[in-house]
């Protein structure tokens, strides 16, 4: 009877092996003077310093149907940024410093190459966010995933001082929106971006967006980290902050709701900014009613800071709106019409 091995099943332990070899200096050069240990122990270890009341804040996603772009195009050094924006960005809305994060990736044949280019964009990111990559894990899922597909996952864990945490009682009417510009799609509504794209327009991603972009680039364009932006914001300003929106799925009409008190909502003036271009394509591309486009997508604003009146005016972004009596999201205006 002829022998089997693992490799035989269709894991390749010196393949991951080589993986760790190949990742090890990007995870290192993310290393703050916390974390004790190196790559490949059994648990990521990070020593916690110099806070008097220290709330750790946690969160975690993945990247969705993103990734259907990214094997189509055979295109992977965006996916990562991705997979640690939509956690360290989420984290950051209640005010908290990335402290650390780990990456979960399932693939069908381990590649090490590949996953060495999407580990690469996640350690970047982390470095660009100022957390370490201090754990992770590969797994090699023959039978699951075809080859040269996979799936990845994040976990991040930022810290706040108890009096610093952002919540929504420190909202109050008058306070105004400070919209943050998007890099695009960020990693929302691709299930729809898909529907439309390839379903419906028969595009292959091949086709010329702009002077220095393919269509698929556009649409593989990372999700844009904000913590180095806004804790600075936190820093100085401190308590005139009230509140902050990341705006992933849901969009403005469900999102913005969670960072207000009951009986608060908010007026939306979307003439504030400009509606990027694939967004406006999108929508014509689909027919799909504004609503939806608003409740969908980011249409350009990623991250809104909600600040004490007295302080708008020092800050860099678009003024997109004010907080109101009542209840919901009402937005006027704006460059999508039905």
């Amino acid at each position: 009877m002829t022998q089997l091995t693992y490799k035989d099943s269709g894991v390749d332990i010196d393949a991951g092996n080589e993986s760790v070899r190949l990742i090890k200096n990007f995870v290192r050069a993310t290393y703050r003077p916390e974390v004790l240990g190196d790559i490949g122990g059994f648990g990521g270890l990070f020593a916690l310093k110099n806070y008097d009341e220290p709330i750790l804040v946690s969160g975690t996603d993945g990247v969705g149907t993103k990734l259907k772009i990214a094997f189509m195009l055979n295109k992977h050094d965006t996916i990562g940024q991705d997979a640690v924006a939509m956690c360290v960005n989420d984290i950051l809305v209640c005010g908290a410093e990335p402290l650390f994060f780990l990456d979960y990736l399932a693939v069908g044949k381990l590649n090490p190459a590949q996953v060495a280019e999407i580990v690469r964009g996640v350690a970047a990111a982390c470095k660009e966010s100022g957390c370490a990559l201090i754990g992770g894990e590969t797994a090699e899922m023959s039978g699951f995933y075809p080859a040269g597909e996979y799936d990845i996952a994040g976990f991040a864990v930022g810290v706040v001082e108890k009096k610093n945490l952002i919540t929504p009682a420190r909202v109050k009417v008058g306070d105004i929106l400070i919209g943050l510009p998007s890099s695009g799609l960020h990693s929302n509504g691709f299930s729809l971006v898909r529907k439309i794209v390839f379903e419906r327009m028969k595009f292959t991603g091949d086709e010329k967006f702009s002077d220095d972009k393919t269509l698929g680039e556009e649409l593989l364009t990372p999700t844009k980290l904000y913590p180095a932006t806004v804790l600075p914001l936190i820093k100085k300003f401190g308590e005139k902050i009230h509140g902050l929106v990341h705006v992933t799925g849901g969009g403005f009409y469900d999102n913005i709701p969670r960072a207000l008190p009951d009986g608060l909502g908010a007026t939306i003036d979307a003439d504030s900014w400009r509606v990027p271009k694939i967004f406006k394509l999108l929508q014509e591309w689909g027919n799909v009613p504004r609503r939806e486009m608003f409740r969908t997508f980011n249409c350009g604003i990623g991250m809104i800071l909600i600040v004490d009146a007295e302080i708008a005016d020092d800050l860099t972004g678009y003024k997109i709106g004010r907080v109101v009596k009542g209840g919901g999201v009402e937005i006027l205006g704006g460059e999508l019409d039905d």
